[in-house]
């Protein structure tokens, strides 16, 4: 069995002070002995306005400082690592991606994932209410990813993705055992729905979900819900977070899961 760790994280618009945490966070879920280490959405900036989060937007790649710190970490300290979500340039210099990068024991970059659902809603806040619009400084992704990695077949997705279970479906389709999700749940919505939806992509796919998240309150004035989860194949919740920094962790047996995709084989099953 292998062991997986989500980080927990209240990010703050100084990216410096975020990756100190961040390694600080990393370092204690291998000492714990996690095999891969998987950050939540944003971890690097809660930037005041997505304007700034644009600005710090990295070509991927070596020489980008995000990128080159986890990539040190990852080979110092012989783990696998999924950065949550970086910002990273595109042709259009008011727009970055929202890009999920996994690199091996070594350091080497070997998938990424861009986001593929924005978030563009507006939450009623009773007179108050809070609009996002992601899209207006974000360029979505398009391409489903499953990485083929020593713990597992890994489908990659963030956030918002989780609403929308065809994704998940397509994943399946292409070999997904565990589902990453990394998050910034605002608070409104994570409490009603962050753990239904979590179980459900988990129960549907017999398969693991990783969900590390954002959980405090921000400069920017977002408060997020925090509540990050492992979560295993049958729909169990194995570990949670509360609120602030933390680290969560699950150990994956792919024979169960397999075990129990063979017995109960609802995803042979499908007929749409």
């Amino acid at each position: 069995m292998s062991k997986i760790a989500a980080i927990q994280m209240a990010s703050g618009p100084i990216v410096q002070g975020n990756l100190m945490e961040a390694a600080r966070l990393i370092k204690k879920a291998a000492d714990k002995g996690a095999d891969l280490i998987v950050l939540p959405e944003s971890f690097a900036i809660m930037a005041k306005t997505e304007e700034e989060r644009v600005e710090i937007a990295e070509e991927e790649g070596e020489g980008g400082f995000i990128q080159d710190v986890l990539r040190q970490l990852a080979k110092s300290l012989g783990v696998w690592i999924v950065s949550g979500t970086i910002p990273l340039k595109t042709d259009d210099p008011k727009k970055s991606t929202a890009s999920s990068l996994m690199y091996d024991n070594n350091g080497k970059q070997v998938a990424r994932y861009d986001k593929i659902h924005l978030f563009d809603v507006v939450l009623d806040g009773s007179g108050n209410d809070e609009v996002y619009n992601e899209s207006a400084t974000t360029v979505k992704g398009s391409d489903i990813v499953v990485v083929d990695t020593p713990f597992g077949k890994i489908g990659l997705s963030v956030c918002y993705d989780l609403r929308f279970p065809k994704l998940y479906c397509a994943m399946v389709e292409k070999g997904a055992e565990i589902f990453l999700i990394p998050s910034a749940f605002t608070d409104e919505t994570g409490k009603a729905h962050w753990q239904p939806l979590l179980r459900a992509r988990a129960i549907e796919n017999l398969a693991y979900v990783i969900a590390p998240a954002q959980g405090g309150y921000h400069v920017n004035g977002r408060t997020t819900h925090g509540n990050s989860m492992v979560i295993d194949y049958w729909g169990r919740i194995i570990d949670s977070g509360k609120r602030g920094s933390d680290v969560i962790m699950i150990d994956i047996d792919l024979e169960a899961q397999k075990k129990a995709r063979k017995n109960f084989p609802v995803l042979k099953h499908r007929k749409l």
